[in-house]
C-alpha cells in the first residue's frame, strides 16, 4: 500500500475512518477556564455536554475534549481535576450520539478513563513522550493515536523559540515519535501526525509548517490540523480571537490542498462546509489530470 492510500484509514479502537472522500471535522470541546478560545463557556458539565451534541448535529465526525488547556502561559492541571472535568462529558456524549469520541490529555490515567469511558482516540501534545505509560495505554485498547510536535512546556514554549529549519525539525521529529510508536506496539493504522502549530512557535515558523504541510506526507498517516483562531492569524489580520473565523478558514482551505486530511476546529458547520467544498474541486482537479 502506498503511503497515500495507507493514509486514508485510521484504526480507532472498534471504528475505521475513512479518509478518502473529504476530511474530517474535529469539533474542540474545553472543559476548561482557561482556553485561550472558550475557556470557562462549556466549563459546567451540562453546558459541555450539550456543546458536544451541537456539533454533533452541525457536521463534526469526532469530539476532542480536553480538560486542561494548553494555551501559552497555562498552569498544569491535577490528575484528579482533569479527571473530574472529563470523564463525566466523555460517558454521557458516549451513551447518546454515535460519535468518535477523542481525549486531549498528556496524562495516561486520563487517557485509561477516557477510553473505558467511551473515547476512542487520544490527542497527546506531548507524542506520548510527557508520561511513559500513555503508549502501553493505547496499545491495551487499540486506540488511535495523534502525536503532536510541541517545544517546550505550555507556560514557556512561546518565549523566543528558534528553529533552523522548522519545517525539516518538525518532520523529523514526526518521524521519530511514530518509529517509537511502532517499538512501543502501537500499529501503524492507528497513529495520526500533527505540525503543532502555535506550539513553540512564531507566526513566521506557523506559516512555514502550513506552506509546507505536505512534508510530512511521505509518512503515509493522516495529517491533523489545529490553527484554529490560533494567535498567528491574528498576528497576520489583526484581528481578536471572536474575528478570526475568516482567517482560520482560508488557512484551512490551503492546508487542505497540502494534505491535511483531519480539521481541529471551534467552528464546526464552516469548517465542514470549506471541506467539502475544496474536496470537491480538488478531486475534479485530479480526474482533470488523469483524464490528459
Amino acid at each position: 500500500m502506498s503511503p497515500a492510500d495507507s493514509a486514508k484509514v485510521w484504526q480507532c479502537r472498534q471504528r475505521v475512518l475513512r479518509l478518502a472522500e473529504r476530511p474530517l471535522i474535529m469539533g474542540i470541546l474545553n472543559v476548561t477556564p482557561d482556553s485561550f478560545s472558550d475557556g470557562g463557556r462549556y466549563f459546567r458539565r451540562d453546558e459541555a455536554v450539550a456543546r458536544g451534541l451541537q456539533m454533533v448535529q452541525e457536521g463534526a465526525d469526532i469530539i476532542d475534549v480536553g480538560g486542561e488547556s494548553t494555551r501559552p502561559g497555562a498552569e498544569e492541571v491535577a490528575v484528579a481535576d482533569e479527571l473530574e472535568r472529563v470523564i463525566p462529558v466523555i460517558e454521557a456524549l458516549s451513551r447518546r450520539e454515535d460519535i468518535v469520541l477523542s481525549i486531549d490529555t498528556m496524562k495516561s490515567a486520563v487517557a485509561e478513563r477516557a477510553l473505558q469511558g467511551g473515547a476512542h482516540i487520544i490527542n497527546d501534545v506531548s507524542a506520548l513522550s510527557a508520561d511513559e505509560r500513555m503508549a502501553a495505554v493505547a496499545r491495551e485498547f487499540g486506540a488511535g493515536v495523534i502525536l503532536m510536535h510541541k517545544r517546550g512546556q505550555p507556560r514557556t514554549m512561546q518565549v523566543d523559540p528558534v528553529y533552523a529549519d522548522v519545517v525539516a525539525e518538525v518532520r523529523d521529529y514526526l518521524g521519530q515519535r511514530l518509529d517509537y510508536a511502532r517499538e512501543q506496539g502501537l500499529a501503524a493504522r492507528t497513529l495520526a501526525i500533527d505540525p503543532g502549530i502555535g506550539f513553540g512557535k512564531t507566526c513566521a515558523h506557523n506559516v512555514a509548517l502550513l506552506a509546507n504541510l505536505s512534508a510530512l506526507r511521505a509518512y503515509g498517516r493522516p495529517i491533523v490540523v489545529g490553527l484554529s483562531r490560533k494567535a498567528f492569524i491574528g498576528q497576520l489580520t489583526g484581528c481578536a480571537v471572536a474575528e478570526r473565523l475568516a482567517g482560520t478558514l482560508g488557512a484551512l482551505a490551503f492546508c487542505l490542498g497540502e494534505g491535511a486530511q483531519v480539521l481541529r476546529v471551534h467552528d464546526v458547520k464552516a469548517a465542514r462546509d470549506v471541506g467539502q467544498v475544496v474536496s470537491a474541486l480538488l478531486s475534479a482537479q485530479i480526474r482533470k489530470y488523469y483524464d490528459k
